[in-house]
């Protein structure tokens, strides 16, 4: 018999608590299942009170859900498979699904809290199946034939002034932008679990495939800003021992850098993916770069099996 889990809404599209639940390598597999049902559900999804999590147990509970990627494709100097999301380094304030430059987008990840700020410091979350669902016919229609190209030269620092930019941050969009990544990638995906339809757009997008500077950034604009309508987010407000998990194939998120000098750290842990297919069957393409030393590419419901690395 199928596992409930004790689970409140946050909204009505987006984000759900899970309570009662320790976190760990000895989940029983009813739970597991019950986890993954949820996170197609909620599309994001929330543990309180995680105290006893580290890094290699984090890397377990990943395992369990799906196969870890390494830390990411390009930042490779700051860990194996946990990547520490470190407001010294970076500030993801722009909305974006993670990874989207290459072929395989991943499946999901797994966001700790370790120092936080006094204050501020919050991830907002949206839903991009809610929002392509809520598009009248003419625009679903148009994007369901359009493509993108996203590539990593558009970090997450993309459009803010160079001024006040420390040495560390430099150093980290240098290591980001090391090897060139850049995919064309339908915007409307077939979710390859649920089967609905999600828009693929975010911050990695450069311009739509056969159109012009001036003619993407304004169809992007239309497109993007019905993903990130406030009746598709919900916001999150951090405290120690959280873990978030979302399915990034069906949403993008926003790190708020409204905390001043204050540090932050996070560690992520990511799951691979499959490569998108569109509404017609057609993957996605490679045009530059190389993402198998990323991760594999994998189906849905592929577990990780073997030994537990740590980061």
């Amino acid at each position: 018999m199928p596992i409930s889990l004790d689970v409140s809404k946050l909204g009505a599209t987006i984000g759900a608590v899970v309570h009662g639940v320790r976190l760990g390598r000895d989940l029983h597999p009813g739970i597991v299942d019950a986890i993954g049902s949820a996170l197609l559900e909620h599309k994001v999804i929330f543990f309180r009170e995680q105290h006893h999590l580290d890094d290699d147990e984090q890397i377990a509970v990943a395992r369990l859900l799906g196969v870890p990627t390494i830390a990411h494709p390009t930042v490779t100097s700051r860990g194996d498979t946990v990547l520490g999301i470190d407001s010294r380094f970076d500030r993801a304030n722009s909305w974006h699904s993670d990874v989207t430059f290459v072929d395989r987008i991943p499946k999901a990840s797994l966001l700790r809290a370790v120092t936080l700020p006094a204050y501020g410091g919050s991830t907002v979350f949206a839903n991009t199946e809610a929002a392509y669902d809520q598009l009248p016919p003419a625009l679903k229609a148009l994007a369901e034939n359009l493509w993108a190209t996203h590539t990593n030269l558009y970090d997450y620092a993309g459009g803010h002034p160079e001024s006040g930019v420390s040495d560390q941050t430099r150093s980290y969009r240098a290591e980001f932008e090391s090897s060139y990544y850049e995919t064309e990638h339908p915007v409307v995906r077939v979710h390859p679990e649920t089967g609905k339809r999600v828009l693929l757009l975010g911050h990695f997008v450069k311009r739509f495939v056969g159109l012009g500077s001036s003619e993407s950034a304004s169809l992007f604009t239309v497109l993007q800003n019905r993903i990130t309508r406030l009746e598709n987010t919900v916001r999150w407000s951090w405290q120690l021992g959280d873990i978030a998990m979302w399915d990034n194939r069906a949403t993008q998120h926003y790190g708020v850098a409204d905390y001043d000098d204050q540090f932050r750290f996070l560690s992520r842990v990511t799951l691979a993916g499959d490569v998108p297919v569109d509404v017609h069957g057609q993957s996605s393409r490679v045009v530059a770069g190389d993402a198998t030393h990323y991760s594999g590419v994998v189906s849905p419901g592929v577990v990780a099996a073997g030994p537990v690395r740590a980061a």
